[in-house]
């Protein structure tokens, strides 16, 4: 048993090292002092400095900000009410409705790109910011309802029948005391939304129109060219955004 054990334990450290060595190496060479992003030759911050200067880079990060915070301003609206709507109310046709909430997640992203620009296409909507906004949405707002579901379940619903039976209405029971007992899972939810919108790449590439594009898809046309220092201490910042917005949530959600 103590052999199984750590023989598994060993596989996962091997897993971890794996999947974070990589991460590792990008983030030292995003100091390295050559423009040669695989030679050494020394500790700067030059490549930093010229990313936080560069306007192609501060604008497409502009965008992915506006991008993700307004997207999940709208996903934890809709996901807050339909994870409430249903595990607080039943009606007719809740499992095909369960069903369809869980396609944006289920389905494959670059599936979702190409029927989103269709869509787009097709109604005659210009890509820009705005039909972003909407795909980040779609595919954020099922996310939230899930988690925000997940606290709701571990709620006692007797305290909001407890304020029905006072007097209070449905929105002040909700306002007063589900909402302030559903908060951890709420901000979690935000933040991994948040996190999950900005660092999107295949839905954005196929939405990202004339001055639309967000950091991702800028990070992807610089590599077509050649990976430069400048590429690895952008993708460095992002990485480290991304684990503190992710590490952030879990600690949130599991208090």
């Amino acid at each position: 048993m103590r052999r199984t054990r750590s023989l598994l334990m060993a596989v996962g450290v091997a897993d971890l090292l794996f999947l974070y060595a990589p991460i590792a190496v990008l983030i030292v060479f995003s100091f390295n002092a050559s423009k040669l992003s695989a030679r050494w030759q020394g500790f700067s911050l030059q490549w930093y400095a010229k990313l936080f200067s560069d306007e192609a880079i501060l604008a497409s990060t502009v965008n992915s900000l506006i991008v993700a915070a307004v997207s999940t301003i709208f996903a934890t609206l809709l996901g807050v009410l339909t994870a409430w709507t249903l595990e607080r109310r039943a009606f007719r046709g809740q499992a095909a409705f369960e069903s369809l909430l869980l396609m944006p997640i289920v389905i494959p992203e670059i599936m979702m790109g190409v029927a989103m620009l269709l869509f787009f296409v097709m109604i005659g909507l210009p890509l820009s910011l705005f039909t972003m906004i909407i795909a980040h949405t779609i595919f954020n707002f099922p996310v939230v309802a899930l988690i925000v579901r997940a606290r709701l379940r571990k709620l006692d619903p007797t305290l909001e029948e407890a304020a029905h039976d006072l007097g209070a209405t449905p929105w002040l029971a909700f306002r007063h005391i589900t909402l302030p007992l559903l908060m951890p899972g709420v901000i979690g939810a935000v933040l991994m939304a948040f996190t999950l919108s900005l660092d999107d790449f295949i839905i954005s590439f196929f939405l990202a129109g004339a001055g639309s594009t967000t950091l991702p898809v800028k990070v992807y046309g610089m590599l077509k060219t050649a990976v430069t220092p400048e590429v690895n201490a952008l993708s460095a910042v992002l990485v480290v955004i991304s684990m503190v917005l992710v590490a952030l949530a879990t600690w949130i959600q599991r208090r």
